[in-house]
């Protein structure tokens, strides 16, 4: 069947195109470097024609709050109603774990503001709401750093999740029949964020000290102990921190 994939050339997006054409599918990468913008409408209904299952995993180029929320927004508008037109039987997006406990994060009120367009759209859906990937921890790790000479980390949980894990779980949803819900995915390894850093920057020789500290905020938002992982019986992965970090290439 043929599968269009927004956010198509990305991390997630690159890896299960991957995945759906080795079991067949014609699939098409959507982005706008391949003349698809689901922010301007520009050539969403060209891609779309003939289309069974769109797989939406873009993500907005800019973090600050007004501009992520309007990116999930209007993008989510305009890619609902050509799916409408075209006659698509099952939208699957990605989201975040733990985007409904946050409000003070701009960018998880912005995914739940895009979940929520789904939800009313009327199309047969399937929302993956993921844990963090374990493709993020350095970025995780930089953002708490302290006059550059420490790290100032929640002490939080994470789950981290392999990319590779992430395309798995996508894939198999698209395949699936929708499941007019959410399904939550997550890494097999569950620690505090803070230990997960300090772990990640001792692997690749980093000696700066990692502060614990329950009152350091997480992109700007405070965590809870549970405010990033998943209770809800959620599908694990198979590739714990050792072996995604002894097989993935860093920059």
């Amino acid at each position: 069947m043929k599968i269009v994939i927004i956010g198509g050339t990305g991390l997630i997006g690159s890896k299960t195109a991957e995945r759906l054409r080795k079991k067949g599918h014609e699939v098409i990468a959507a982005a706008p470097k391949t003349g698809v913008n689901t922010l301007t409408g520009e050539g969403l209904a060209d891609a779309l024609k003939n289309t069974e299952v769109v797989i939406d995993l873009a993500n907005s180029p800019s973090f600050e709050d007004n501009a992520v929320l309007e990116f999930f927004q209007k993008a989510g508008r305009n890619l609902m109603a050509a799916e409408m037109k075209a006659g698509v039987k099952h939208h699957v997006a990605l989201s975040i774990v733990g985007a409904d406990r946050l409000p003070d994060s701009g960018y998880l009120r912005a995914k739940i503001a895009q979940e929520k367009i789904i939800w009313a759209a009327g199309i047969p859906y399937t929302i993956v709401r993921s844990t963090q990937f374990m493709e993020f921890l350095g970025g995780i790790a930089e953002a708490g750093t302290v006059n550059g000479t420490a790290r100032r980390l929640s002490t939080g949980l994470l789950q981290p999740i392999a990319s590779e894990d992430v395309a798995d779980f996508v894939t198999d949803a698209a395949l699936a029949a929708p499941a007019n819900d959410i399904i939550e995915i997550c890494g097999p390894e569950r620690a505090r964020l803070c230990d997960f850093a300090a772990r990640y920057l001792k692997a690749i020789g980093d000696s700066r000290t990692v502060i614990a500290d329950p009152d350091a905020r997480y992109f700007g938002t405070k965590l809870e102990e549970g405010s990033l992982v998943s209770d809800k019986h959620p599908r694990v992965g198979r590739i714990g921190f050792d072996e995604w970090f002894a097989t993935t290439p860093r920059k």
